[in-house]
């Protein structure tokens, strides 16, 4: 099971329905600006003002709950009904009842972490565990495993690269203002405030390679005022701020055609951080033996508010971008840096996410501010002076001795056996999007939901565990936890649609109980009573030597937390894609967002058929479409 649980790492980068931002920029996502009270909150929120804006509410956020042990028997036991035969679920309800029976080692675990969660040091009993165990303990290389990407909608006023990244450089500088100076707005779930913590990890960061864990590094904002170029795998920095004035996007556009004119192919020192963690670690060190210079180098580019990588390729097609911003050429990047825009040749530009201390909706919520205001022209993006003192952007060299070569050799050579093992697809569906969903009186997440459950079935002809994201951030310093998807529901209704003598009526019956039961499972998951994480913690406060429970030990418990099917929403107008790898080799990783009138799929695998997959999602797509169009009741004519 810990090796599952590890292997979900990535799904925190969804945006959950119901996580909204507090206040401008207004766009279709991200709801108007909205003053609150005390009297407007429930009993317990308080707003210390002292904290400033965005950390107001953070010290009264409820605590993550820990479900009772009869609750996540039994929603557990429900989770893996659908997966089991007759035989294999009655072994595991055996088990169940052994753990939960009372003397028994569920009820001493189950004690030992509700006192961990009443510790009044402790703000969130999995907090330090999960971020240990799914991510700096985490082994495999961050990319393709870990990190994420956004696929941005193309700026036509902007082709030239340099125009590009330095007006994707002013915007994010303009959203770090408002983080480093906490005026940022909270986000709201259900108009409740949600932890903003992890936007300290946002600028001026970085993860670092190291045994039995990496760790994670913060500078101070105001003595690290550059952000790093990379162009041809040359890094140089470009200080973003000179005498206490940000420099105009004009300046910066200056700073970076001075990059495009400077930069000649070096080493790719960064090619490091594309390794197997251990591997990283040991070659830091060859680094940083190899000149006392290197350190300086290291320092310089972990601190920089944010990375933008110049590359020197120019995609087209959507699969052509989604490789690009998902890994490039595994050269001309710094993978452990949180942030990084990807600017082409061709004016195309992305984002790519470290994920170990940082979900996704942070970091969506960066890039739509960004392109927001630049697409809207909320941002002043035409002051043409440039002042005459800027000196140029100033190379970061490393000393490349010959054993730094050897490891960066091996690194490159790594990276594209990596690589070459996945498969990447992309169904940018244009059938409809949640604008028709809606009018099908669905949730459009459980909706799409039902759409992979569908075409994973036309493809294999059965149903098998399924993960979604579901942000915790309601509760304090809250990542995610798992959404079960397969449910008796949804799989008697996949079974309907592959039986040619049923009535639609059937089916559409089915297909909304199906969809009701993902709304439940998703809702209590937000709350924190999702099932894997309950269990997880459990496990982890087993002492040395003691002996697993049969819990652990049943195979359903393995097999129910082997995500099959990885899946994440995350919705914006202003992408034209977004995705990660899949989990497990033996399944998909399928990123969807839904927009308006269009859904679109991320699907990697590794050589299972992500083509295939897309022909089905898209297929499946079609299918329940035609099946609820006749349930949309025609508008009532006017008197």
């Amino acid at each position: 099971m810990l090796a599952s649980l590890v292997k979900s790492r990535i799904q925190g980068t969804a945006l959950r329905t119901g996580i909204r931002q507090a206040q401008a920029p207004k766009n279709f996502l991200m709801a108007p600006a909205t003053k609150r009270s005390n009297s407007s909150l429930p009993d317990g929120y308080v707003e210390d003002k002292s904290k400033g804006p965005m950390l107001r509410f953070q010290e009264s956020l409820p605590r993550l709950p820990v479900p009772t042990l009869e609750e996540t028997a039994s929603r557990y036991l429900k989770s893996i009904h659908p997966l089991l035969s007759p035989a294999e679920f009655a072994e595991s309800q055996k088990a169940v009842k052994d753990f939960i029976q009372p003397g028994g080692v569920g009820r001493k675990l189950q004690e030992k972490l509700i006192a961990k969660r009443e510790d009044p040091k402790t703000k969130n009993w999995i907090y330090e565990w999960w971020n240990d165990v799914a991510y700096l303990s985490y082994r495999d290389p961050v990319v393709p495993y870990v990190s994420y990407f956004y696929s941005h909608r193309d700026d036509r006023r902007r082709r030239n690269p340099a125009k590009r990244a330095a007006a994707l450089t002013t915007a994010a500088l303009e959203f770090k203002k408002q983080v480093d100076n906490g005026t940022l707005e909270p986000e709201y779930m259900k108009k409740l405030p949600i932890c903003m913590d992890s936007y300290k990890w946002m600028f001026n960061a970085s993860r670092v390679a190291a045994k039995p864990a990496d760790y994670p590094v913060k500078f101070e904002p105001e003595s690290h005022k550059h952000i790093i170029a990379i162009r041809k795998n040359q890094f140089f920095k470009i200080p973003h701020e000179i005498d206490g004035q940000q420099l105009n996007a004009s300046e910066l556009e200056a700073q970076f055609a001075k990059v495009y004119q400077l930069a000649q192919r070096v080493p790719a020192v960064g090619a490091l951080t594309s390794e197997n963690r251990d591997i990283w670690t040991d070659a830091r060190t060859v680094l940083l033996d190899a000149s006392p210079k290197n350190k300086a180098a290291l320092e310089a580019i972990e601190s920089a508010s944010f990375v933008v990588c110049l590359d020197d390729a120019s995609p087209v097609t959507l699969e052509e971008r989604a490789h690009q911003y998902w890994h490039g050429d595994g050269q001309n990047r710094w993978y452990d840096k949180p942030l990084q825009f990807i600017v082409n040749d061709n004016g195309t530009s992305g984002f790519m996410g470290e994920h170990s201390m940082m979900d996704g909706t942070p970091t969506h919520r960066l890039n739509d501010y960004v392109n927001d205001v630049i697409f809207n022209n909320k941002l002043d993006l035409s002051n043409p002076s440039v002042r005459s003192n800027l000196p140029d952007p100033t190379p970061v060299n490393f000393e490349i001795t010959k054993e730094v070569q050897s490891e960066i050799d091996r690194a490159v050579k790594d990276f594209a056996a990596v690589i070459g093992q996945h498969e990447l697809a992309v169904q940018a569906y244009q059938g409809y999007g949640k604008g028709l969903i809606k009018k099908f009186k669905c949730s459009p997440d459980a909706y799409v939901q039902m759409i992979i459950q569908l075409a994973y079935h036309k493809m294999y002809g059965k149903n098998r565990p399924t993960y979604e994201s579901a942000a915790t951030r309601r509760f304090q310093l809250g990542r995610t936890e798992t959404c079960r998807t397969v449910s008796d529901d949804s799989v008697a209704f996949c079974n309907a649609m592959a039986d040619p003598e049923l009535a639609d009526a059937d089916r559409v019956a089915l297909f909304r109980k199906a969809i009701a039961a993902h709304i439940e499972y998703i809702s209590a998951a937000s709350d924190g009573k999702g099932v894997d994480r309950h269990l997880f913690g459990l496990k982890k406060l087993l002492a040395p030597g003691e002996e697993l429970p049969a819990i652990y030990k049943d195979p359903a418990y393995g097999y129910s937390s082997s995500w099959y099917l990885s899946t994440s929403q995350l919705s914006s107008e202003f992408f034209n894609g977004y995705g990660w790898s899949q989990v497990i080799d033996a399944g998909f990783g399928i990123a969807y967002m839904i927009n308006e009138n269009s859904i679109n799929f991320n699907i990697v695998s590794k050589g299972l058929g992500s083509q295939k997959m897309s022909y089905y999602l898209n297929e499946a797509a079609g299918d329940i479409r035609d099946l609820l169009l006749p349930t949309i009741e025609p508008p009532k004519a006017k008197l």
